[in-house]
């Protein structure tokens, strides 16, 4: 046997570069501030852009304000963008329970609103917590787009919008093409959103943006400077319609760009194990196994029923054989890619010769050969002059995300019709369900990630998530952020009563979850039924979410930021702040708006307890304590201190002046504090 040949790969002596690594990962974090330059000898060298280093940072620099803007990379608006990108954001998401789904159980979201606004929310509760990131946005063809016409206010653009505040002035509109700026205010819309979209990705995040021919180009740029070029994963080519009107070219697919945040944290090899193609081949393979235990009577009955439906069972078409263990076929992976590999001989079982060895050889060494050969895994040709193959079950099939897709589009439409079958149109061109599935298993398998979709529109996302749940028993989770977009009052959903889309995200949302229930409730009394006292083996699936909705904030904040302001203005802003709460803002209005402010996820599990006759509210592990009373008592402190959580909240307003009580508040936490490890002190704040 000749070993396969193996190179080293020679020993680095020198001391760490301590100035590369700094560059490494300050690439990581500002992808953007890096550019290419040309020296005097016109050899192309990267180099840092300090002066946008500085905006990332939020300090604008003279050099950088000063800057002419011009079409392309640095298109006018783009200073802006950047500006806007580091004004905080003063809104809140409050609960609406009333319709939500299982609200405290829960740990998908449903958020109303801008999706600007929520992405800057997000971020000190989401910051590198999302594994998969999909959006649709729009496409910008000049009839569905809608944007801000003030960016620098974009929260009262949206309450106005949103019809939560009474000002006519502040609005959203379309994008038409006879607009000079036309490209430039849909890069103005997606630079802020896929700049903070960037923030929320885990270091082995993906995201995957649909667009069409009028502005994929210009995404792709945009996603290189945001993501870095090197995180380009790929560009998927989705062909999705047959064009029956076709003028010079007829157009029949379109684009998905996908991003990582880092290319060293993403898996190297990419495959799915979720195939509905896949189950019907174990399914009917079952069937028959229990059924003849004759092998040849077995495989003559699959034969036929393969060739019945073999049309329909792409990408397993080649899955045409069956033994006691299932469905298989013979793959030529025995052979080893691109270069020398193995050699030795594996010998035919019935002419005793040699078989024919793969022209670079075999992948596997010999001793992995012999265990396959003893587990029956390889298939042998009529003689020795066909290459073995290797043995592989349907159970065992994992596919490849290729480049090139095929799933026609218009099964979003069907996908929607079958759970709103009272209407005609229920929505304008949904993705289909099949597409998100498709992608979804190869980032996030079975596991309690979660896949956020800030523009979700008629929500496909959410259905996939739930829908591959149920197939395989994920806990996989969602966060869908649309914005409360109109219908059209000559649409079929208007007319059947809803408003905006995202109600109609909402509902569906509802009704996927009504669907499995009703199928885990027959499913449960069949099994029922059939053996008496024993359950049927039904996954334990998160059927719920929390609707969250963008709102002012329910404190009034002070802002400072003026010294030369009129006095009388400071003196209505002083005034104001005396008593800071909206009071028509409830209890639990506050409640989550304090957990996002906090930094906590706003699907974890709430309590209410008591503790020195008080009522405060409890996350489920105890490491934030938030008490709303309007009276705080040294009973209260000192009973929290004895419950040692990670961060106590209370309401200013709760000490109702006594200064020393507070004062002892803060020197009771500081004592604890004193004999712990920093990780472990109590960080006690008021509101």
């Amino acid at each position: 046997m000749t070993n396969k040949k193996e190179s080293s790969q020679k020993m680095d002596l020198k001391s760490m570069d301590v100035g590369a690594d700094n560059r490494a990962k300050l690439k990581q974090l500002f992808p953007s501030v890096f550019t290419e330059t040309k020296t005097k000898d016109g050899e192309l060298v990267e180099s840092i852009d300090f002066d946008t280093l500085k905006a990332e940072l939020g300090k604008f620099s003279g050099t950088y304000e000063k800057r002419r803007e011009r079409y392309g990379m640095d298109w006018p608006g783009k200073k802006d963008c950047m500006k806007l990108i580091q004004k905080p954001s003063v809104a809140t998401l409050k609960p609406c329970r009333e319709e939500s789904v299982n609200f405290d159980d829960t740990e998908n979201l449903f958020i109303e609103g801008d999706n600007l606004e929520v992405l800057k929310l997000l971020q000190k509760s989401y910051y590198s917590k999302i594994k998969m990131i999909y959006i649709d946005p729009p496409y910008n063809t000049g009839k569905e787009f809608i944007y801000p016409d003030d960016y620098s206010e974009s929260l009262e653009t949206y309450l106005s919008y949103a019809g939560l505040i009474d000002d006519e002035g502040k609005k959203f509109s379309t994008n038409t093409p006879n607009e000079g700026r036309f490209h430039t205010k849909w890069l103005n819309m997606m630079y802020p959103r896929l700049y903070l979209a960037r923030n929320l990705l885990r270091e082995d995040g993906v995201i995957f943006i649909s667009i069409a021919d009028h502005e994929v180009t210009n995404l792709r740029k945009l996603c290189d400077e945001i993501f870095g070029e090197e995180n380009h994963l790929g560009t998927v080519i989705w062909k999705n319609a047959t064009d029956n009107n076709p003028t010079n070219i007829a157009v029949e697919h379109e684009y998905i760009h996908v991003y990582c945040k880092y290319r060293d944290g993403v898996d190297a090899v990419w495959k799915s194990h979720v195939s509905d193609i896949k189950v019907k081949l174990i399914d009917i393979g079952n069937k028959l196994i229990s059924k003849y235990s004759v092998q040849e009577e077995l495989q003559a009955v699959y034969t036929k029923w393969f060739r019945d439906n073999k049309a329909y069972l792409w990408p397993l078409d080649r899955y045409k054989y069956m033994d006691k263990k299932g469905v298989y076929t013979g793959s030529q992976s025995v052979h080893n890619p691109g270069k020398e590999g193995y050699r030795y001989d594996v010998i035919h079982p019935y002419t005793g010769k040699a078989c024919q060895e793969p022209l670079m050889g075999y992948r596997f060494p010999e001793e992995t050969m012999k265990k396959l050969l003893e587990e029956g895994k390889i298939l042998f040709g009529d003689d020795e002059s066909k290459i073995i193959e290797l043995k592989v079950y349907a159970s065992e099939y994992q596919e490849k995300l290729a480049s090139v897709l095929d799933i026609d589009g218009r099964l979003g439409a069907y996908d929607i019709k079958n759970l709103f079958p009272e209407m005609k149109k229920a929505f304008t061109n949904p993705k289909p369900v099949r597409l998100l599935e498709h992608f979804v298993p190869f980032i996030i398998k079975n596991s309690e990630d979660i896949i956020i979709d800030f523009f979700s529109g008629s929500c496909t996302t959410a259905q996939a998530v739930i829908d591959l749940n149920k197939k395989d028993g994920g806990k996989r989770k969602f966060i869908m952020v649309q914005l409360p977009e109109p219908c059209d009052e000559k649409s079929d959903a208007f007319k059947a009563g809803y408003k905006n889309i995202a109600d109609i995200g909402k509902e569906r949302i509802r009704r996927v979850i009504k669907k499995i229930e009703k199928e885990q409730t027959a499913k449960a009394k069949k099994a029922k039924e059939k053996l008496p006292g024993m359950a049927e083996d039904i996954p334990d699936l998160d059927l719920g979410f929390k609707v969250l909705k963008l709102d002012k904030s329910n404190f009034k904040i002070w802002d400072g930021s003026n010294p030369n302001a009129p006095e009388e203005d400071i003196a209505k802003q002083l005034e104001m702040f005396v008593e800071h709460i909206d009071s028509k803002a409830s209890q639990e209005d506050i409640l989550y708006e304090l957990l996002l402010k906090a930094g906590y996820l706003p699907t974890k599990k709430i309590k209410k307890i008591s503790l020195a006759d008080k009522t405060v509210y409890s996350l489920s592990d105890g490491s934030l304590l938030i008490c709303l009373e309007d009276e705080i008592t040294s009973d209260l402190i000192n009973a929290v201190a004895e419950s040692k959580p990670r961060q106590f909240i209370c309401l200013d307003r709760g000490f109702q002046g006594n200064d020393q009580l507070k004062a002892n508040a803060v020197q009771t936490f500081a004592a604890l504090n004193q004999n712990r490890e920093k990780a472990e002190q109590i960080i006690f704040r008021t509101v």
